[in-house]
């Protein structure tokens, strides 16, 4: 009987933890340890939305939810579904720590803009080879300044973490994970601090920095691919 006992709380243990990884593939977020990696299940986002009548706005993001829930859709060059903040729990899985997102340019002339704080990870995005199998771009090979079709200079993600933010106005002591608020997952510049992961780029790159995704890199848009971070 104890055998008997010990095999179902075997089965009733192996059925749980099946359960507890399906749902976490259900997010759309998978965490792999031993790699040091998590994957984000994306789509190639438009880079026209109709209720924007056809304007093009430049990059400032990577990941973001998509139109309406993304406050930032318009900039983003991948739409995601799960919340950020799986994606930051992931990052703690493989052993980061989150740092300091930066925000907005320095408040007295002549300081040093603020600037993100962190880990280091690497950043890519996952897409069909064309021969059954995948490859990986890592972002410079994604975008580039249209008017001059270079890629832009070299960028390095942190790992900020998102600030907390009051989810209604009238409540200011009640807040929840800034990120899940906006759906902001990667930024390029200190545009937001409710976001995952920053570059060190400051605002005084905002300024001349107007990137735009290149042409024929990314499957047509709509097209599902994967956002990999992984640590150094």
């Amino acid at each position: 009987m104890k055998t008997l006992a010990l095999a179902f709380g075997c089965l009733a243990l192996l059925t749980l933890v099946g359960l507890a990884t399906a749902e976490e593939n259900k997010s759309g977020v998978t965490v792999d340890v031993k790699k040091r990696s998590v994957s984000i299940e994306a789509k190639v986002a438009p880079r026209k939305l109709e209720h924007l009548k056809g304007e093009v706005y430049p990059i400032e993001l990577i990941a973001s939810w998509g139109h309406p829930r993304g406050k930032k859709a318009h900039e983003t060059v991948v739409t995601i579904e799960a919340n950020p903040s799986e994606v930051h729990k992931g990052l703690e899985q493989v052993g980061l720590k989150p740092g300091k997102p930066a925000r907005g340019a320095a408040v007295k002339e002549g300081a040093p803009d603020p600037k993100a704080e962190g880990p280091e990870v690497n950043v890519f995005i996952e897409v069909p080879d064309g021969a059954g199998g995948a490859k990986r771009l890592s972002l410079d090979k994604v975008l580039m300044d249209p008017k001059t079709k270079k890629a832009p200079p070299k960028m390095t993600f942190v790992f900020t973490g998102s600030v907390l933010s009051a989810v209604d106005p009238n409540k200011p002591d009640e807040k929840k994970y800034g990120a899940d608020l906006t759906g902001s997952l990667i930024a390029l510049f200190p545009v937001t601090d409710e976001v995952v992961l920053q570059t060190a780029w400051t605002m005084k790159e905002e300024k001349f920095l107007k990137l735009e995704v290149r042409p024929d890199v990314l499957p047509k848009e709509g097209s599902p691919v994967k956002l990999v971070i992984e640590a150094k």
